[in-house]
């Protein structure tokens, strides 16, 4: 199973990555936080929702004294939250970063916000892209044009960023494809919205002002249907905050906090 370890024993917290199929992406959040307290980062590799609920299951039980924290980034944030929904038992607090909605209602937000940032290079770049995930050859390396793809969005969904190294991360279009065709399923049918209503624990959520996911898709959602919430907004800050130059600070003085530590 992949996962790495930071920090020492006894792991209370795990990052999980974003994408699906962007494993690696939390690493330097992992790094920051194992100065204080151990840290688990799963590299998740299901081909399928309930297989990556499962697999986030099996390394929590097996490496940890749970229950633990777990902070998600993006679609890490809206795996925990369904994870959570069903193995409450399993997690001490839950930190959704960057969280994409929970209700589809506010999918139309997040295109129409990233629309209107696209400059024309940027359109023409996003239209061979999609043309190559409808269409795609057996001989198109589909890893590095979800790659691109994904470097796409981070720009547009960024507010001052810093240059960080990436060589950590692994990509892939197979999970990206499998996965989030079926949680946007679960998304549009409204399942995945109403799992929320199992979750006990804490959840706290932290969400940038520039990210092209609407704030209202997370705080507005769970503020309706978690029973202990919070949110906290990050001033010039977009889809990633440790990234951004103006808001990163700030994000590691939370993370801090949350945890305690």
């Amino acid at each position: 199973m992949n996962l790495r370890k930071y920090g020492d024993k006894p792991f209370k917290v795990a990052v999980i990555h974003g994408g699906p199929g962007a494993a690696g992406s939390m690493k330097p959040v992992a790094l920051e936080l194992s100065q204080k307290i151990g840290i688990l980062e799963p590299l998740q590799t299901a081909m399928s929702v309930e297989g990556q609920i499962q697999e986030l299951k099996e390394i929590i039980e097996k490496n940890t004294d749970s229950p633990i924290t777990l902070i998600g980034h993006s679609w890490g944030s809206m795996l925990i939250y369904m994870f959570t929904a069903r193995y409450d038992h399993l997690v001490n607090k839950v930190i959704m970063v960057a969280s994409g909605a929970v209700e589809e209602k506010f999918f139309p937000d997040l295109c129409k916000s990233r629309e209107e940032k696209l400059s024309p290079q940027d359109r023409e770049d996003l239209s061979i892209l999609r043309s190559k995930f409808s269409n795609p050859n057996k001989n198109d390396d589909m890893d590095a044009i979800f790659g691109k793809f994904g470097a796409l969005m981070e720009k547009l969904d960024s507010y001052d960023a810093i240059e960080i190294n990436q060589e950590d991360h692994i990509l892939s279009y197979e999970i990206f494809s499998k996965v989030w065709s079926e949680a946007h399923a679960l998304r549009k049918s409204g399942e995945m919205y109403l799992m929320g209503e199992n979750i006990n624990c804490e959840v706290v959520a932290i969400h940038g002002d520039y990210d092209s996911h609407p704030i209202e898709g997370i705080r507005d959602s769970l503020t309706k249907i978690i029973k202990n919430f919070r949110f906290y907004e990050l001033k010039n800050c977009g889809h990633t905050p440790w990234i951004e130059r103006q808001a990163k600070d700030k994000f590691y003085d939370i993370l801090f906090k949350e945890l305690d530590i």
